[in-house]
């Protein structure tokens, strides 16, 4: 029997053996069902259009249920219609009341077809989980018309009166709202993100903002995401870091609308020490333009060429705190000859590009002036109290994690370090040596501890550098490569020099030799099991593919932020899991005025249909069914006392 305080407690909830039992059945009964959709995105990268595009579409899949549910019934061009109406239904209806064409019969035909791709798209499910993810507003209406027998003429006389109801009394354009809602809600049961929301695209504030409504996420943080996080714990190297990325894309509205920050004081400063400078090097991508805050860009160079100095500044104050980081090279301002206009990187001695410095003393290149201590100051306090920057934060902290394993799928972000000799690589720390799970979950613990330590805990100091180490070390599972060389992009013309070295994982982790060797380090099986993870941009053009190892890897980072377009060939991937196979979706660039739905194609199919007592839910369920059958014994045995009502 066993422990009875805990069957005490869960009597509380299950009153009597009726109860019970009734659970029991109705908990069998969802294990045998078809398990349900999970869908991978990574590198969102701020590209707020295009990734809420592909989930309101499902990444192509509610097309493909239009398609199966209307076939040739009606035409491609009503295909496409109808998906944008699930998709954006407000906007829809906006224009169709705007082109006089919202008619009685448009709302039947709409209201009509709708019902049918819900019902499609709910036929997997229980009648109660469907109840439970329907929108409250109009829930009765919906559940009648999911249900009806059509094959009663009394049924379908009350299906058309409803129908002609909601018409009547002027409701259709919202009962539509909320039953495309449910639709979309309904395709996707599950959604992972793996890494890097932030940087280089316009919006990623907005892009939390949608996935805070969704209702099952999981996030494997990017280091784009951690240079946030650490930004958000006042670390001002990150400041510093998230400031210069933004500026150095155009990112005004996420700074200042999104999130508030006020740029003015760093926009004054920076007018006045590099005034009479062009700052070339520094002029900003401008790949969308701002909406809320259109800025000059010579000024948005001056501003960027200030806060990356002052990020050099803050570095390598870090890297000389913490020696077992084995960065001192990377001390970058000490290593510039400031008499002879060279900087030695790698032994090798080059010339710089800009040699305009009025903030940097030769002698202690390091120290801050009284007007950088007081400007950082005042952006320290702008993170540090900004309201709805931490409200995403949190968001990112209760959701996610460094890594992830859901049902035999181990998620990260960029990779588990590794030698050139196949082995996990070691991150020393207080001592210790860390390395591949360990290492994992060494980090996770760490980058908590960054934010939610008191700010006199003795270690918090040591937690908030480590951000900043995670962003660009060259042992940080997020980063994965042996260097940053921001600096040598803005100050040297050698391209040599410019080339960041991966971790010998990414070459490593092409063979399923290694593939096996990870996943058996976290847990998973090796037959039937995959590595997901992004950060890398597959270049389609270049012939890569973002499946390897013989099917045990996916790299999905396939260029959804406008950056890579060019390189990758491509708008990125989903990656897709339902019950009966592992697909891809290819994105194409998004372009609001064209029809977009990606390409879809299967990768691997499973062997026989996957159930959810296959998955992770279903052994937590199968649990609970062990739990409930105890407490059966416990009522039956007398050793527990019903309560009959």
């Amino acid at each position: 029997m066993r422990d009875l305080a805990y069957l005490k407690l869960l009597s509380r909830e299950y009153p009597n053996i009726r109860a019970a039992a009734s659970d029991i059945i109705n908990l069998q009964a969802i294990c045998g069902l078809p398990k349900g959709t999970e869908y991978f995105f990574s590198d969102l990268h701020g590209e707020h259009e295009a990734f809420i595009y592909l989930l309101r579409s499902s990444s192509g899949i509610i097309r493909e249920k239009i398609r199966e549910t209307f076939g040739h019934i009606i035409s491609e061009e009503d295909e496409v219609r109808l998906a944008n109406l699930i998709y954006y239904p407000e906007k829809m209806i906006n224009q169709i009341k705007q082109a006089n064409e919202y008619t009685e019969d448009w709302q039947k035909t709409a209201v009509y077809r709708l019902v049918q791709i819900c019902r499609e798209v709910s036929s997997k499910y229980t009648r109660s989980k469907v109840r439970k993810k329907m929108p409250r507003e109009f829930s009765g209406v919906i559940d009648e018309l999911l249900y009806v027998d059509n094959t009663d003429d009394n049924k379908t006389e009350y299906y058309s009166e409803l129908i002609n109801t909601l018409i009547d009394v002027r409701v259709a354009d919202s009962f539509i709202v909320v039953i495309c809602s449910l639709i979309r809600s309904l395709t996707i049961d599950n959604l992972h993100i793996l890494g890097d929301i932030f940087d280089r695209g316009p919006r990623p504030d907005i892009i939390l903002e949608e996935l805070m409504h969704f209702h099952d996420v999981d996030i494997q943080w990017g280091n784009h995401d951690i240079s946030w996080m650490g930004a958000a714990t006042g670390n001002r190297a990150c400041i510093c870091n998230v400031l210069r990325m933004a500026l150095g894309y155009n990112g005004f509205d996420v700074l200042e609308d999104g999130y508030g920050i006020n740029l003015r004081p760093l926009s004054m400063f920076a007018e006045r020490v590099y005034r009479d400078d062009p700052c070339t090097c520094f002029l900003p991508q401008i790949l969308d333009k701002n909406i809320y805050d259109a800025v000059d860009p010579k000024l948005a160079a001056k501003m960027h060429k200030a806060i990356a100095v002052l990020q050099y500044k803050e570095e390598g104050q870090i890297i000389k705190r913490h020696p077992e980081y084995g960065m001192e090279e990377r001390i970058l301002l000490s290593a510039i000859r400031y008499d002879r206009g060279t900087v030695t990187i790698d032994g090798k001695e080059y010339p710089m590009r800009d040699m305009n410095f009025p903030t940097v003393d030769p002698a202690d290149p390091l120290r801050l002036t009284d007007e950088e201590e007081e400007l950082l100051h005042t952006l320290e306090l702008s993170f540090r109290h900004n309201t709805r920057l931490h409200e995403h934060v949190r968001f990112l902290y209760s959701n996610g994690s460094m890594y992830k394993c859901c049902n035999s799928n181990l998620l990260y972000h960029g990779c588990i370090p590794m030698t050139e000799n196949r082995e996990f690589d070691g991150l020393m720390v207080g001592g210790k040596m860390y390395r591949g799970k360990e290492l994992m979950d060494f980090i996770d613990t760490q980058v908590k501890n960054a934010y939610f330590l008191p700010e006199d805990a003795p270690e918090k100091e040591a937690c908030r550098d480590f951000m900043w180490y995670l962003w660009n070390g060259a042992k940080s599972p997020v980063f994965g490569k042996d260097k940053n060389r921001s600096f040598e992009h803005y100050f040297i013309e050698d391209p040599e020099v410019m080339r960041e070295t991966m971790n010998p994982y990414y070459q490593l982790s092409e063979e399923e030799e290694t593939c096996d060797m990870i996943l058996k380090e976290f847990g998973l099986p090796t037959k039937g099991s995959h590595i997901i993870n992004g950060h890398m941009p597959v270049k389609i053009k270049s012939g890569e593919t973002p499946i390897r190892a013989g099917g045990k890897l996916f790299i999905i980072d396939g260029g959804l932020s406008k950056a890579y377009q060019e390189r990758t060939g491509i708008a990125g991937y989903t990656l897709i899991f339902n019950s009966h196979h592992l697909a891809l979706a290819e994105h194409k660039p998004f372009d609001p005025e064209r029809e977009r739905t990606p390409k879809v194609y299967i990768v691997e199919k499973m062997q026989k249909r996957i159930t959810v007592a296959d998955t992770d839910e279903g052994k937590e369920l199968a649990g609970r069914i062990e739990d409930l059958k105890e407490l059966l014994k416990a009522y039956r045995s007398g050793l527990l006392k019903e309560r009959i009502r």
